[in-house]
């Protein structure tokens, strides 16, 4: 809550349930963020989106403590974070939070090598420590050979790699980054999203991932997190989101979706027996197979030049049926007669 009277703003909230626009209008007040309950596994890319003003900057400055919460508690790894000392959290933003803004804020004077190196310069390690580390970070951005350049020297993209190899050389076990692609050209971007995969999945980095691109979120994230007005709207998959939109606003984000890349066989299947029942005996062999992870994409292509349906196979065992119908309704979005999302 921000304002001057943040805490009889957030008296009203508690007991008498005031919207954000409410408490706008008798407090003065802005609420940011509200009711955002989430955990984020080990390892785990989770994408926090929404457009702006929606509050998800708001939420991710609250895992380090650049925001002050107002009300509420914040586990790192069952630690209450918001209990900390100020040396503590210090040290906790220095060895375990990693952080890469939208704009990297590179030190003009320093080169790549120093930039990179400068948050072990800080924790006091060796300049043989620091080279070594930084130039490791450096080769898994892939800006071998610009060590001595400044950031002038550098371009858009290229200064994003600085700040990337900055996070990743301080090893830290969490990543918070703010919209740290947006701002770049679309060819540009998805190399470093390319990137950013590969080095996450490597590394087994936790992250949460700011965007206002669903397309970014879709294409990185683990699970992702929708916010409206400083609420999260919905948390699930991508397939989830997608497919199963709990309202009107999620579904208007994900409406211009393309689904071939993202829904899978298990999604849109129909159960063998249930197929069996409505259609009688059928030849398996004659059908093309699938995996339950097999995206529709994949599903095109073994129906083309066949009117057998597609047999979905999970460890030797047939699960279910996908005929041209549920392909088609699976493309457009829309409801199976089963009443499942395809």
């Amino acid at each position: 809550m921000f304002g001057p009277r943040a805490q009889a703003a957030m008296k009203a909230v508690r007991e008498q349930g005031l919207g954000k626009i409410e408490i706008r209008d008798r407090f003065g007040c802005v609420v940011g963020v509200r009711d955002a309950t989430f955990s984020v596994r080990r390892g785990e890319i989770f994408c926090i989106m929404g457009l702006s003003g929606s509050g998800k900057s708001t939420l991710i400055r609250h895992v380090n403590r650049l925001i002050e919460p107002t009300s509420g508690q914040l586990f790192i790894e069952g630690e209450d974070i918001n209990a900390l000392s100020q040396k503590a959290l210090r040290t906790l933003r220095a060895e375990k939070i990693g952080m890469v803004f939208q704009n990297m804020a590179l030190m003009p004077h320093r080169t790549v090598l120093e930039n990179v190196a400068f948050s072990l310069e800080v924790r006091g390690k060796s300049q043989e420590q620091r080279q070594q580390t930084a130039l490791r970070a450096i080769e898994a951005v892939e800006l071998d050979g610009w060590e001595t350049k400044y950031p002038d020297e550098l371009s858009g993209g290229m200064q994003q790699r600085v700040g990337l190899a900055r996070a990743i050389a301080a090893d830290p076990s969490i990543l918070l980054m703010d919209e740290p692609f947006s701002a770049l050209d679309p060819l540009i971007r998805r190399q470093l999203q390319d990137k950013f995969m590969a080095l996450s999945a490597g590394m087994k980095k936790t992250t949460l991932f700011i965007t206002h691109d669903l397309d970014e979120a879709i294409r990185i994230g683990d699970r992702i997190a929708i916010m409206k007005d400083g609420v999260l709207v919905q948390i699930g998959t991508p397939e989830d989101i997608v497919t199963n939109p709990v309202d009107d606003y999620v579904a208007d984000f994900v409406a211009g979706i393309s689904r071939l890349e993202l829904v899978s066989a298990g999604k849109i299947m129909e159960p063998i027996d249930a197929y069996r029942a409505r259609k009688g005996a059928f030849d398996i062999d004659a059908c093309s197979e699938a995996h339950p992870d097999h995206s529709l994409n994949q599903l095109v292509d073994l129906s083309i030049g066949t009117q057998h349906p597609i047999i979905v196979i999970a460890d030797g065992k047939p699960l279910g049926v996908v005929t041209k119908n549920a392909l088609l309704r699976g493309v457009k979005g829309e409801t199976a007669p089963s009443g499942r999302a395809a």
